[in-house]
């Protein structure tokens, strides 16, 4: 997906977890804290292409990260995701300088890059570091590309036309049990190899 795409979606993104109330915190998040921090990190995963919009910026990082892992290797994987989602998890403290809506923003950006090069036939490694590509190829990577322009736009469309707090999964919801068991899952291997 190009650069525009993903911005796009990362709106759409932005806009469908907060009407759709994703979690307690998205649901009250501002609007000029949760999109300004989704925009931010909406093309941090493409940092491991050096031609990437970002990686031409960052070139010191970008080509030792494209060294390391490849395009679409560790950053579009699901250790990156999990780490993503227990980001999600994490309470601050009311002192802290990051407001919760942000952080949950910037993760949401990230992930948003990750499900929208699903969308391309080269897919995502998951199972990183597993070489398997997950995708449900819709969309073809060029410039100029009028169809992913008119899916991210209308994505977004459907994300403002969404009913706000309308359960979008089953009669209860977003179960409160996928984010517990991912932060108790991820918290647990993260303390175990700090502490090594």
């Amino acid at each position: 997906m190009t650069g525009e795409g993903h911005i796009i979606f990362a709106i759409a993104s932005a806009i469908f977890a907060k009407r759709a109330e994703l979690t307690p915190v998205l649901a009250q998040a501002d609007w000029w804290h949760l999109v300004p921090s989704a925009l931010l990190t909406c093309l941090l995963p493409d940092i491991d292409h050096p031609k990437s919009l970002l990686g031409q910026r960052l070139r010191w990082l970008s080509h030792p990260i494209a060294r390391a892992f490849g395009h679409r290797g560790f950053t579009h994987s699901l250790l990156a995701i999990a780490a993503g989602l227990w980001l999600f998890q994490i309470n601050l403290p009311q002192s802290s300088p990051i407001p919760p809506d942000v952080l949950q923003g910037l993760t949401l950006g990230y992930l948003s890059h990750i499900v929208a090069d699903m969308l391309t036939p080269a897919g995502v490694p998951l199972l990183w570091p597993c070489r398997w590509r997950f995708r449900l190829p819709i969309l073809r990577s060029q410039k100029g590309n009028q169809l992913e322009r008119a899916l991210c736009l209308g994505l977004v469309g459907y994300a403002l036309w969404f009913p706000v707090g309308m359960p979008s999964f089953g009669a209860n919801g977003w179960p409160s049990q996928l984010f517990d068991t991912l932060q108790n899952g991820v918290g647990r291997f993260i303390s175990s190899h700090s502490a090594q």
